[in-house]
């Protein structure tokens, strides 16, 4: 049954790849994808952080450290199961036709860049409502950067929202404790 639920997995995953692989999007849109990705690299989430640091009230040290931990405990769960999983990146196995893009390693799954992308965005949002419909913005176009740009299958960036989701959700819980 598992090996079953994998292979469609996988299928779906290569048929959504040669799509985008042959789709010229607009313009827009791929000044927008190069640009969410290379926010995900960090930059957007220590800007973030900054504000964060700089006007969020009295709940400020105790957000930071529950996004903190999220990210950290995201970064290591990535990093162990990209090598458990061995996965090839999209990019890796079809060229993608619109951009020119390096991953930063040569493993798929799941998604760093969304794992702490969602991270951020939850545990954040948790400490700051307000926030959250923009975090989740730049939270799901940095996944969706990700698919289009061809350095995740859509199943990477899937496991990786629900990953960071649930770690965003979790450190908030642990933190709100205080």
């Amino acid at each position: 049954m598992a090996v079953s639920v994998i292979h469609l997995l996988e299928v779906g995953d290569y048929r959504v790849m040669r799509r985008v692989n042959g789709w010229r999007p607009p313009r827009w849109l791929r000044l927008w994808m190069v640009a969410a990705t290379r926010c995900g690299d960090g930059w957007l989430w220590y800007a973030t952080g900054l504000v964060v640091a700089l006007f969020g009230g009295a709940e400020r040290l105790w957000a930071l450290a529950s996004a903190g931990v999220a990210v950290s405990v995201g970064i290591a769960l990535f990093l162990k199961l990209k090598r458990t999983f061995g996965r090839k990146r999209p990019c890796a196995l079809e060229p993608n036709c619109w951009t020119t893009l390096l991953p930063p390693d040569q493993f798929s799954f799941p998604s760093g860049h969304t794992i702490t992308a969602f991270a951020v965005a939850i545990s954040l949002g948790a400490y700051y409502p307000a926030m959250l419909p923009g975090l989740l913005f730049c939270a799901a176009s940095v996944a969706l950067s990700r698919v289009l740009l061809g350095m995740h299958f859509l199943s990477d960036v899937v496991a990786g929202g629900l990953l960071g989701a649930v770690l965003g959700y979790g450190s908030a819980a642990v933190f709100n404790l205080h």
